[in-house]
């Protein structure tokens, strides 16, 4: 078999880069929707009626993306699937009840009676909540290298609360562009407390990082390729300023550029995500299994590639055809 080259190569390279986009992707749009979650604590009982409107029509297909990456990471890559979840194993189930708290009380809140709304509300917190912290611990754990060590679990610790954070300030430059008046007014002073936390983590990440190996020291800090990558922190500072700048002065006039502070937030994301991404490869499994020793045969991922290819634009024609139908202002959330 020899299509389009050595498929023993560019196979695995496509496989793990579509998974490294289904993450991204999941992080983005399950992260804002997580934030708003996070975030229930501190709007009262309409606000929080509101926020969940905004996110409403997306919330469920968000964690699609969470259910492709998983898949894709099984068939492609099956010795690195079981090596990950077997290490992840108590965080990913937590993260699963997490996941199933939150889709059950997003259904109960609307039909319980007023007394016993905020019950829902509060497992509607706390579901989200769980999965933020869950998928932070993980985040931790994979950058050290899978290794369940004193050091390791109190990085881990720290990453699940700084994403955690980092997913409530995207929630709430969502909040800013979904919503109007007093609930828009608070969003973005969530935003501005919690723009410190996604900065700090992805600081925190950013110098770690280097050091869990000499491989990944010497990627970043030699000659030419620091040279090559200084973009990736110059726009990261870059970004991070234009968003300080836009909160001091929002709401504007008219509610115009509302959407801004979302799309720098994402562009954000995509940066630290590049760094990291950048960073691992060619390892699935950070210093242990590359994508390549991981790999299905050649036969398998070629055929799974067909499927793919029929899977993935039709999640993306669906996400981007919901986002184009919902555009807008959330309105009063009703359930008929």
């Amino acid at each position: 078999m020899n299509y389009f080259g050595d498929p023993t190569i560019w196979l695995p390279f496509v496989f793990a880069a579509l998974m490294g986009v289904s993450i991204l992707i999941y992080v983005i749009l399950d992260g804002f929707d997580l934030g708003v979650g996070v975030l229930f604590p501190f709007a009262n009982d309409d606000e929080k009626d509101r926020m969940i409107a905004s996110i409403g029509p997306f919330w469920d297909a968000n964690e699609t993306w969470l259910v492709l990456a998983v898949g894709l990471l099984l068939v492609a890559f099956p010795s690195a699937h079981g090596a990950i979840l077997t290490a992840l194993y108590l965080p990913v189930a937590i993260m699963l009840i997490g996941l199933i708290l939150r889709g059950v009380a997003f259904e109960f809140r609307a039909k319980a009676p007023a007394p016993h709304k905020h019950l829902w509300n509060n497992a509607f917190f706390a579901g989200s909540l769980m999965t933020s912290l869950s998928q932070g611990f993980m985040l931790g754990m994979y950058v050290m290298g899978l290794e369940w060590t004193l050091a390791n679990v109190a990085f881990a610790i720290l990453t699940a609360v700084f994403l955690t954070v980092g997913y409530s300030f995207i929630g709430a430059t969502w909040i800013i562009h979904k919503t109007s008046a007093v609930l828009q007014a608070k969003a973005v002073e969530w935003a501005k407390g919690g723009i410190w936390g996604l900065v700090l983590g992805i600081g925190a990440i950013s110098l770690a990082t280097p050091f869990v190996s000499t491989r990944i020291f010497d990627k970043w800090f030699s000659f030419p390729e620091a040279l090559y990558l200084s973009p990736l922190p110059i726009l990261s500072g870059l970004l991070v300023v234009w968003l300080w700048s836009m909160l001091r002065k929002m709401p504007y006039a008219e509610d115009r550029r509302s959407w801004q502070p979302f799309a720098a937030a994402t562009a954000l994301w995509i940066t630290a995500f590049g760094g990291m991404a950048y960073s691992f490869y060619p390892y699935v499994v950070p210093e242990q299994i590359t994508i390549y020793e991981a790999a299905s045969a050649p036969e398998s991922l070629f055929i799974i590639l067909i499927g793919t290819c029929i899977v993935l634009p039709t999640i993306m024609g669906y996400t981007v055809l919901s986002y184009f139908i919902f555009r807008g202002k959330a309105t009063e959330l009703r359930y008929d």
